[in-house]
């Protein structure tokens, strides 16, 4: 996430939204928000609805996968990036560049 945070100018020059997703409540974003400076959408699906829909939440362990999904603006998933690929931001930029 700090990745994306640093790198915002790149995605607000490309019209594009970042957001980030986990199953963590409200208050437990903000403070994590807060504590690393993030400042794009923090959203709770606490209730795992679209972590099911998006098939990454592990059921037997009960958290989510760690994913970064690219989606352009029809709603048409682009590009996934999972596991220590979601974690750069290397994909994810090159995708959104290439959907202007």
């Amino acid at each position: 996430m700090k990745a994306y945070q640093a790198d915002m100018s790149h995605f607000d020059q490309n019209n594009t939204q970042v957001l980030g997703i986990s199953i963590d409540t409200v208050p437990s974003q903000k403070a994590f928000a807060e504590k690393e400076g993030i400042t794009f959408p923090l959203l709770s699906d606490f209730y795992k609805k679209a972590s099911r829909a998006y098939g990454v939440l592990d059921e037997n362990k009960g958290y989510d996968n760690r994913t970064t999904f690219v989606i352009d603006k029809q709603g048409i998933i682009r590009r996934i990036d999972t596991g220590s690929e979601a974690l750069s931001i290397g994909g994810a930029k090159e995708a959104c560049g290439m959907l202007q």
